[in-house]
């Protein structure tokens, strides 16, 4: 190949990622990019073939062009599109990570929420999947009960009762995964202007949720061992919560896990200040059955309680549930019922089926020995590279990993992508994303080893201590 079709080569590939980047929403409106001499450096290409890149995107009109200042980020219109409310703008630019995470356009991802397929394509869920077949007296081709199949909610009574939560079963609703059953308690419980108490760092998704339904969010100091009580206390003087939205175990994104003594003391001023709380345990069914849990304090009282299948099993699988008092869980049903009617019963019997089989108790098995091993290898690699981590005894998903301080982690993130590494700026898991936090990114640990992520981080992080 000649020169010059190398070079109009790396033009369109630089085109294509920085394209990417800009539909992404990784820079926002009116912002500049680097200058072209700065931007043939990261690409390393030469300035004129970066300038022919940045020229191709403003004819694209993605760019805009001034005259010795610069390149910026255009205004994307849409023709004859209604205007976009400013909280359903918010809520969209809140989880445009989330758009990678579905589109895939990189090779290495340890940004993901996700395991990677091949972890689930040889195991026995693969090869139960391809062989179920319904069977029953015909009503499942019908809607079924609102409150969802009942064997698998009978199921899933069991399991609670394991972790010492005693639910009965109309204390139980199978959801479309843990977001829909977040989605209907947001809806019963809030309206604009309501104040929400939420882990910080937290799930992201949950604060876009919440901008949607115009809430006042307020973010709670996030440690190892659970909400920063003192924090909270200091808060609870000035706002008034009507929910705290917290995880407990495996906790996203700093795998940090619940202690007893911070369960109580949340629990104590959810009583004094009469606020609800919200426990996602989406990781409970690799977990220890013994672990601290809110609403094995609380027994459903004070505590709503949301679970789900859907991390353990495919992505695809959309399957989850609330548990919480009946009376609550009821109002819970009749909004499920205005607003999707019903959950897939197909899903739902394929997982009890999976369940009554054995299988997943198998399933299980080796995805916490995978991960167990996965972290351990990941701890010591990810901390030689210049990330520092601290760790529970979870076999969570992911890690969170310090950057070196004055690390720039949105342009390490835009970095990556020329490597085509996608990484998870720590920023978008707080809610107030303009605060002065440290920086940071999210590790999934199944992708935490991979030579190119390890040697991408080496190099960047020594070239920023140098700088």
């Amino acid at each position: 190949m000649d020169s010059h079709h190398r070079s109009t080569s790396r033009v369109d590939h630089i085109v294509t990622q920085v394209a990417l980047m800009l539909e992404s929403g990784a820079y926002r409106v009116g912002e500049r990019l680097p200058s072209v001499r700065q931007a043939a450096q990261e690409h390393d290409v030469s300035k004129n073939t970066m300038a022919e890149a940045y020229d191709r995107l403003v004819a694209r009109g993605l760019l805009e062009a001034r005259i010795g200042s610069g390149y910026y980020v255009a205004q994307f219109k849409t023709r004859h599109a209604p205007a976009v409310q400013p909280h359903v703008a918010e809520a969209v630019d809140q989880v445009s990570l989330l758009r990678e995470q579905l589109d895939q356009n990189y090779e290495v991802r340890p940004g993901d929420g996700r395991l990677p397929p091949s972890w689930m394509e040889g195991s026995e869920l693969r090869r139960f999947f391809l062989s179920f077949k319904m069977t029953g007296d015909g009503t499942e081709f019908g809607y079924g009960s609102t409150h969802g199949f009942a064997p698998l909610r009978e199921r899933i009574r069991v399991q609670l009762l394991e972790r010492s939560i005693q639910a009965p079963l109309d204390g139980i609703l199978l959801t479309c995964g843990a977001n829909h059953a977040v989605d209907l308690i947001i809806r019963q419980f809030l309206e604009p202007g309501d104040v929400v108490f939420v882990d910080s760092p937290g799930y992201y998704p949950l604060f876009a949720k919440l901008a949607l339904a115009k809430a006042q969010i307020v973010g709670i100091r996030r440690n190892m061992d659970g909400p920063d009580l003192d924090d909270m206390n200091a808060k609870l003087t000035t706002f008034r919560p009507k929910l705290f939205f917290t995880q407990s175990q495996a906790h996203n994104p700093t795998d940090g896990t619940l202690s007893p003594g911070i369960a109580f003391g949340l629990l104590q001023a959810a009583d004094k200040y009469g606020f609800r709380v919200v426990e996602d345990d989406t990781f409970a069914d690799i977990m220890p059955a013994t672990a601290t849990r809110l609403a094995a304090l609380d027994q459903l009282q004070n505590v709503i309680y949301v679970g789900s299948f859907s991390k353990t099993l495919f992505a695809s699988l959309r399957s989850g549930f609330i548990a919480g008092h009946p009376a609550v869980v009821g109002n819970l049903c009749d909004l499920k019922m205005v607003t999707i009617v019903n959950t897939s019963g197909y899903v739902e019997r394929f997982i009890h089926g999976l369940i009554q089989g054995g299988h997943y108790l198998r399933h299980l098995r080796r995805l916490r020995a995978r991960l167990e091993d996965a972290k351990a290898i990941a701890l010591t690699k990810l901390q030689a590279s210049g990330l520092t981590i601290q760790s529970s005894r979870n076999s969570g998903f992911y890690l969170w990993g310090e950057l070196p301080a004055g690390t720039d982690e949105l342009m390490l993130c835009r970095k990556a992508t020329a490597d085509s590494i996608f990484l998870a700026p720590g920023n978008v898991f707080y809610p107030e994303r303009d605060g002065d936090h440290p920086p940071a990114t999210r590790i999934n640990i199944a992708y935490a080893a991979d030579e190119r992520l390890l040697a991408f981080l080496k190099r960047s992080l020594r070239a920023g201590r140098r700088g």
